[in-house]
């Protein structure tokens, strides 16, 4: 059985497809988590006032920083206008849509997957009642993609963790303690901060912890096609002696 991926872009109203129609040289990216919506922005120039002003109207702001490479943002706002929302619409037509929502230059740009071509029919049919629609592309993908075409939402990732327990992994990932070699150790971090290096590594361990067991479920999705364990002695791939 094939799987269909169709790709799209659509206007309606929306203050940031309308942002990127005043300003076609950013590129905008929205996630939905669970309450929230999580907004990325770049541009490739430097932000004039009427940019920054747009932005501050969108939501708490999170993050900012303007580098040679343009404006970065990231902005969370309130998820109450989403009722009745595109979204919705794929849920109707049993499409499952695949974050984020690409907002260019006055279009917002969707993908979603389905199990029925006459799935993407019926949703296109429906989208095109209301808004301008543009199908972009629609073709057949192997049923082996579909574990890793679907991404796992960042906010149950990280469920459960801590503030302080994200600010040790964090720490720990910028200074390349997960690289090989390591490139610091647990000792250089915890001089970083203001606690005791036991107490950073507590809060370390309980964050690497939570994330995997987090984790396992999307693992166990993406590796059920993937044939018998490499590791196992009795499998044709494995290779004694060998690191990878």
């Amino acid at each position: 059985m094939s799987l269909y991926e169709a790709s799209f872009r659509v206007k309606h109203e929306c203050p940031y497809r309308e942002i990127s129609e005043r300003h076609p040289d950013l590129t905008i990216r929205e996630w939905y988590l669970s309450d929230c919506q999580v907004i990325e922005i770049t541009s490739p120039e430097s932000p004039t006032e009427e940019l920054l002003e747009e932005i501050d109207e969108l939501g708490t702001i999170l993050h900012e920083s303007i580098d040679e490479t343009g404006l970065h943002v990231v902005t969370q706002s309130c998820l109450c206008s989403l009722e009745g929302s595109i979204l919705e619409r794929f849920e109707e037509h049993d499409c499952l849509y695949q974050p984020p929502t690409i907002h260019r230059q006055g279009w917002e740009h969707y993908t979603v997957v389905a199990f029925d071509e006459a799935d993407v029919r019926a949703l296109l049919r429906d989208l095109e009642a209301d808004r301008d629609i543009d199908l972009l592309s629609k073709t057949a993908i192997a049923e082996q993609r579909i574990s890793h075409s679907m991404l796992a939402p960042v906010d149950q990732l990280f469920e459960g963790l801590t503030d302080r327990q994200l600010a040790a992994l964090q720490l720990a990932l910028e200074n390349g303690y997960y690289e090989q070699p390591r490139g610091t150790s647990l000792r250089e971090l915890a001089e970083r901060t203001a606690v005791a290096r036991s107490t950073f590594e507590e809060h370390l361990r309980k964050a690497e912890n939570k994330l995997l067991t987090n984790a396992g479920s999307y693992l166990r999705l993406v590796t059920a096609t993937a044939g018998p364990n490499p590791l196992r002695a009795d499998s044709p791939d494995a290779a004694p002696g060998s690191a990878d």
